[in-house]
């Protein structure tokens, strides 16, 4: 049974203001809920359909799990056709980005607003083995929950950071690979074993000031008859042609 006050905190955080004032966000599904249950985030509450309750993980506190009606569940989800778990969980405090850490190609997103594009992007990042991102602070969030549900589980995988572009790359001696159209053909290219990999705004690119600190331009040859690829292709592009010549 679900609780007026439960409906009601469920409810809120599709807002990104009551996600940022209870620290909380939700997960639909039972793959993606299981990652983040395996993954070490703080489990809030649970709400399931009775049949579902033993294809979830041996939960360690049963008394957040709480059995709804599919009618309920209608009511707190974020999707027309609710998949029958829905699960609450603790954002984590942000751990700061540490660049003597740095030990592979880092992606970076420059304002990238797209809840889908940025739920594809960490989803493309976790299969490719890219462990870090870095995105600039006007850059969409990522406890949004189509970006959740677009991510199917690697946001639980996947270390997120919001920083200033220009003050990380100011002080930084790696190499910075934009997406650009005036760079080089990407198939082939030798990329670094650490540095940054950016991508930018849907509809502007990379913003003018990202720009200045590019110092390795790349392209995707193509485009006679459009102009750009949608910024989820092509960092599913990049991110397979990196680890091509990373591993050939």
């Amino acid at each position: 049974m679900l609780s007026k006050s439960q409906l009601s905190l469920v409810k809120s955080l599709h807002q990104k203001k009551y996600r940022k004032e209870n620290h909380l966000f939700f997960v639909e599904g039972v793959k993606a809920v299981t990652e983040f249950l395996n993954s070490g985030f703080s489990l809030h509450s649970i709400y399931t359909v009775s049949e579902l309750v033993s294809k979830l993980p041996n939960l360690s506190h049963k008394q957040k799990v709480f059995e709804v009606s599919i009618n309920e569940l209608e009511k707190i989800s974020a999707l027309q056709s609710p998949q029958g778990v829905l699960a609450v969980f603790e954002i984590p405090k942000e751990k700061g980005f540490d660049m003597d850490k740095v030990d592979d190609l880092v992606i970076v997103l420059d304002g990238v607003q797209d809840p889908g594009n940025m739920g594809t992007i960490i989803r493309t990042a976790d299969w490719f083995g890219f462990k870090k991102m870095v995105c600039s602070k006007d850059t969409v969030e990522i406890y949004n929950p189509k970006v959740v549900q677009a991510s199917m589980g690697s946001l639980a995988r996947v270390t997120v950071s919001y920083l200033d572009l220009d003050t990380l790359f100011a002080n930084n001696a790696l190499p910075v690979y934009g997406t650009l159209l005036n760079g080089d053909n990407i198939f082939g290219y030798n990329f670094s074993e650490k540095g940054f990999l950016v991508f930018g705004n849907e509809g502007k690119g990379i913003s003018e000031e990202i720009k200045g600190f590019i110092n390795k331009a790349v392209t995707i040859p193509g485009g006679t008859n459009t102009e750009s690829l949608n910024v989820s292709i092509s960092a599913a592009i990049c991110c397979a042609e990196v680890r091509r010549n990373m591993f050939k």
